[in-house]
């Protein structure tokens, strides 16, 4: 066990942080007259945990290996989950262990789908801790998409390495120091996000807590409309450009801050991504056109809203768009896979995977045309390898594999088709409400069963740490050094 002292004295460091945390809820129980020991409590049970992980774990090695660097990010999300949800357990909502697990994976993974029914009567304190969940495991996704997904060669992100040949990239700092920067623009985007939505009506609690979700495109708001609660044109508007802007790479935000003033112009990963969302939005309208009669209460604004919220995982909603008709469903579903940029703090396949997909088919089909041609594929100016091409269609073939997996399993547990595809597809892609009458727009994941609920947290934590990240850990040669 010696040689796993610094993923744990890590984790206690973790652990410190959120039951330090906890303490600002806790505090907010005070404001709006809320008092018992649920925050403070759990507080103490995660700081207790945490010391105790640092001392045992006093002389630890300053460096983490490859194979430890796997553990450390399967287990920091896992007992942030864990422990996460004890102030769920302890709260007046007397939430089982299953319910509070789920909600706490679904906020630690930025998914946003919710076991609470009656948002709006829920205490300030557990509203503003699902928020803080998810800003959490925003800025930590982002944090470990650049600084270690990289080195561990998961999926095809060993294409975002700091170190590159590329001259832009040499004025970029170390690790810790990205990772600070990183902090500082999370920071910056919420804060801006905060007062845009105080600007445009939202309260002061409210604009808190959405501004979270929005930059962490976690999806969790505070009533059971979401974003349509406030039935705003000017707070969907800031909360779409918010969602986008959390969707980018955030690696974009500190080459730009270093003097790459085109680099959200030049990127191609970011170009494709405007242009799906334009795509998109185009298509659903000339859909809408010729279908009024199941479009009638829908227009361009729930479209662009919808699309936006879905296809960054984000999962805000403004209006019932299952009740759109069958293309839209089947629509969203797809976009549900697709996802944001590598590096944002969206889930999914990922925009710049697809891209690299089609340059791939495009290849094979000019090969059977010229059988003797020569073609190098190439992605951003970079040639790109077969082994590294073999990396993203594993992932991709992976992805696929475990959706139908897990649909496979929620069916097995009772519930029907719509419910569990969908419910599928929004684990996996951290997207948060799933499609049909249960667990759609204006339903939630209550009612679902515990084996259910389970399967979902699987889904969840996969989906959110490249699939790899902890499957990995199931291979027996891992453990041997």
């Amino acid at each position: 066990m010696s040689n796993y002292k610094t993923v744990f004295f890590t984790l206690g460091i973790l652990q410190i942080i959120l039951g330090i945390s906890m303490v600002i809820p806790f505090l907010t129980q005070f404001i709006y007259s809320e008092i018992d020991s649920s925050f403070i409590g759990a507080s103490i049970i995660s700081i207790i945990f945490g010391i105790l992980f640092l001392l045992t774990n006093l002389n630890h090695d300053k460096k983490l290996n490859l194979q430890q660097a796997f553990l450390l990010t399967a287990l920091s999300w896992l007992s942030i989950a864990v422990f996460g949800s004890l102030p769920f357990i302890f709260s007046t909502l007397e939430l089982s262990i299953t319910d509070a697990f789920f909600e706490s994976m679904s906020g630690i993974t930025t998914t946003g789908s919710t076991i609470i029914s009656n948002l709006e009567s829920a205490p300030k304190s557990i509203l503003l801790w699902r928020a803080m969940l998810q800003w959490l495991g925003g800025i930590g996704i982002i944090v470990m998409a650049i600084t270690l997904m990289p080195i561990m060669n998961v999926g095809g992100m060993q294409l975002f390495k700091i170190s590159n040949n590329d001259s832009s990239e040499k004025i970029l700092p170390k690790s810790s120091e990205i990772a600070l920067r990183l902090i500082y623009v999370y920071l910056g985007l919420t804060t801006l996000c905060a007062l845009t939505y105080k600007l445009f009506g939202m309260s002061y609690f409210d604009s808190l807590t959405h501004s979270m979700t929005t930059i962490a495109t976690g999806g969790f708001s505070n009533y059971n409309e979401s974003i349509g609660y406030f039935d705003s044109l000017y707070i969907e508007i800031s909360s779409m450009i918010f969602i986008l802007l959390g969707s980018l790479p955030f690696i974009a935000y500190i080459k730009f801050l270093n003097g790459n003033k085109k680099i959200f112009i030049s990127d191609v990963q970011i170009k494709s991504f405007i242009k799906i969302i334009i795509f998109s939005i185009i298509l659903l309208f000339i859909y809408s056109l010729f279908h009024q009669k199941n479009f009638s209460q829908v227009n361009i604004r729930a479209i662009f809203f919808n699309v936006i919220s879905i296809l960054t995982g984000t999962g805000y909603v403004t209006g019932e768009f299952d009740g759109w008709g069958n293309f839209p469903l089947i629509f969203f579903l797809t976009l549900m896979f697709i996802g944001g940029c590598a590096g944002s703090t969206t889930c999914g396949i990922k925009v710049f995977r697809i891209q690299i997909l089609y340059l791939f088919i495009i290849n094979q089909l000019k090969k059977i045309i010229y059988p003797r041609g020569i073609f190098i594929i190439k992605y951003d100016k970079n040639t790109v390898d077969y082994k590294f091409i073999a990396s993203i269609i594993s992932f991709i073939f992976l992805y696929m594999v475990i959706f139908f997996l897990i649909t496979a399993m929620l069916s097995l547990s009772g519930l029907d088709f719509l419910t569990s595809i969908s419910g599928a597809a929004t684990s996996i892609s951290n997207v948060g409400p799933g499609l049909g009458s249960i667990i759609g727009p204006s339903g939630n994941f209550s009612s679902l069963p515990e084996f259910s609920k389970w399967i979902l947290s699987l889904g969840m934590i996969l989906g959110r740490l490249e699939l790899f990240a902890i499957l990995v850990l199931f291979l027996p040669s891992f453990w041997r050094n």
